[in-house]
């Protein structure tokens, strides 16, 4: 079964030749060189570096990058089939924090440093703050992701504009920590560290661009692994025998699955539409940020609480097998639990958006939810 071609095509609309091709050739490389004894090899420290130099052959860390600074030019509907890959193959590398990372210094007119690199939003986190002179960081931010495998650090919204920080200088301590599925989500303590590159804000009009367009990519890998969880299970289902049956005969087994997977296709659609939004913010359309904010708050609660529901469904019914090291289900379980609170949670996107529709009024309401601006 190939799941990428299989999941697009149940998607609304029809994919174009750059997301087919993407798709492709991510599919093949991820199935190649991600296994379940990578996967186990990763979480006891020992990742595959091949992983990383395949990716970065192959130009996906520069996918949003503009051709004039050697990307690929793709927009953000066009890369959403590689972010979603990330998510479906549990993917153990920093390349959405790359791609964001990458996008946003090509807007910001940077040279864009060889990868990996990673990425916060200034406010969020932490204290990070200008030196005096301008030419320098100083603070603390915590839940930097793969902050220990990354050269280079973007901090975006430090006074309304974008810094790139080497990592590797010594005004830099690094304490480690992780999330549920023991990728790197470190905390950075900046004494007045070298900033290597300063230009002011991309997407200046969106409050907070990275941690926006974070919550977009960590929807979108959401996507993807729930598609995995959904597909594990129903396999599960159908092979799993009890009083001479299998159990995804059962009546209220098969309600449950129904219920999952229509909670996975509203989070589809919702990151199609948020990606689609990103592309109208960057191609700087009249109202594409305030679009971009409410959409992505949608693909992150829908992303988010479906996460909460596959979890749930996947594990009642694979029942002990599915919590052991042995079973694979926990690598996209894990990652669900994980993913749903980076850039946001559910709930603190849906309280933005609540906020939003009180705020509006009820003259405002409804013109808001219809042009998608609250």
């Amino acid at each position: 079964m190939n799941p990428t071609s299989e999941h697009l095509a149940a998607a609304a609309g029809e994919p174009s030749e750059l997301q087919r091709l993407i798709a492709d050739s991510v599919e093949r490389l991820f199935a190649d060189l991600i296994d379940a004894e990578r996967l186990a090899a990763f979480e006891t420290g020992t990742p595959d570096p091949q992983l990383w130099r395949s990716v970065a052959a192959q130009g996906l860390p520069a996918a949003l990058v503009g051709e004039s600074a050697g990307g690929s030019g793709a927009r953000w509907s066009e890369v959403g089939p590689l972010l979603r890959a990330i998510g479906y193959w549990q993917a153990p590398l920093p390349l959405a924090e790359s791609m964001l990372a990458g996008a946003l210094l090509d807007r910001a007119g940077l040279a864009i440093p060889e990868g990996p690199l990673t990425i916060v939003q200034a406010g969020r986190h932490g204290d990070l703050r200008l030196c005096a002179d301008g030419r320098r960081l100083g603070g603390s931010v915590s839940r930097v992701p793969w902050a220990r495998d990354c050269h280079w650090l973007v901090v975006v919204g430090v006074e309304r504009q974008l810094a790139l920080v080497d990592l590797r200088q010594a005004a830099v301590r690094l304490e480690a920590d992780s999330n549920y599925a023991a990728e790197p989500l470190d905390r950075l303590h900046l004494e007045d560290a070298g900033i290597a590159a300063l230009a002011a804000q991309p997407l200046d009009e969106l409050d907070e661009p990275a941690w926006t367009l974070g919550a977009l990519a960590r929807a979108c890998m959401l996507w993807g692994a729930l598609e995995a969880t959904l597909d594990k299970t129903v396999e599960y289902a159908n092979q799993r025998v009890q009083f001479g049956k299998p159990i995804g005969r059962q009546q209220a087994l098969q309600q449950y699955l129904a219920q999952l997977a229509g909670a996975i296709g509203a989070a589809r659609m919702a990151c199609q539409v948020a990606l689609d939004s990103a592309d109208a913010a960057f191609a700087g359309e009249p109202g594409g940020t305030l679009r971009l904010r409410f959409d992505v708050a949608v693909a992150k609660v829908c992303a988010g609480e479906a996460a909460t529901l596959a979890c749930s469904v996947a594990h009642q019914v694979f029942g002990a097998i599915g919590f052991t090291r042995e079973h694979s289900l926990h690598q996209a379980t894990r990652r669900l639990w994980s993913w749903r609170d980076d850039f946001g949670s559910d709930s603190q996107w849906a309280r933005l958006l609540g906020e939003a529709a009180i705020g509006a009024g009820s003259a405002g309401f409804w013109s808001g939810l219809c042009d998608r601006s609250l």
